[in-house]
């Protein structure tokens, strides 16, 4: 039996490939902790960029509910407590690491796969990928974060019109609210998502790591506070190895080289 989620590391850049194609990549609790261990790995000193994408048609049509569908009651519940932890448990590590989270999209992308999309730094969808949230259309409440990234990204009222009325978007509306980065031909998906992450690793990596953590606690905090965790990450961004050589670069004139990928063992 293959594994759920396989990860490969090569020249900086972790891939990270949930193989349920022929389920069009609907989480269950293994694909879920597959998830998170490939999360795990990402927190590597030779990851310096992150590629998450879906084998097959699609991206990730969100939970496996065939596989709900088959407990009850508190066997159920039991059984969502230990796909959520592991999934928000990814969705955690993802957050919290230096690496940037770039998101290859395509072909039907719902419930927790937007919750996926959403959580990446950029996302490039293919021009034939549809998005819908689908939870309160079977009973359900949102999870994989969507409830905290939405609102964020498209705004609460759109992001309440998304999950009440479950409408199927088009990858370029998605693009035009701002849950998408970008979006291309279906054919060149692939070639435009490695390439964004592969020159994402040719940046600063722990200022990187740095700005997207002070972006997402700048939506839920105060300026004064925020203004003290900007001066506190600035001082150690600067004095920091990457720093120095970014500032010596510009002055010489020079591309910095801030990497070195270590070749995969």
């Amino acid at each position: 039996m293959s594994a759920p989620v396989t990860i490969e590391v090569l020249d900086g850049v972790a891939d990270i490939v949930m193989c349920r194609g022929e389920r069009g990549n609907a989480i269950d609790l293994d694909l879920a902790r597959g998830l998170r261990a490939a999360a795990r790995t990402c927190q590597g000193e030779n990851v310096r960029a992150v590629l998450l994408r879906g084998e097959g048609r699609s991206f990730c049509v969100g939970g496996d509910l065939r596989e709900f569908s088959s407990l009850r009651g508190e066997a159920l519940k039991k059984h969502l407590t230990e796909v959520t932890d592991a999934l928000h448990g990814a969705l955690r590590i993802f957050a919290l690491m230096d690496a940037p989270l770039v998101a290859q999209v395509q072909g039907a992308v719902a419930g927790a796969g937007v919750g996926l999309a959403a959580a990446a730094d950029l996302t490039v969808a293919a021009d034939d990928a549809t998005f819908v949230l689908a939870y309160t259309g079977i009973g359900y409440s949102p999870d994989a974060g969507v409830t905290w990234s939405l609102p964020r990204l498209v705004g609460p009222k759109r992001a309440l019109e998304l999950l009440l009325t479950n409408r199927r978007i088009s990858a370029r509306e998605a693009a035009d609210l701002g849950l998408v980065t970008s979006v291309v031909a279906a054919g060149r998906l692939p070639e435009e998502a490695r390439r964004m992450a592969t020159a994402l690793t040719l940046g600063a990596t722990k200022a990187i790591g740095a700005t997207r953590r002070l972006v997402s606690a700048a939506l839920s905090g105060d300026l004064d506070r925020h203004l003290d965790r900007e001066a506190r990450s600035l001082t150690e961004t600067a004095a920091s190895p990457e720093g120095v050589e970014g500032v010596a670069a510009f002055l010489g004139k020079r591309p910095a080289l801030f990497s070195s990928p270590r070749p995969t063992e």
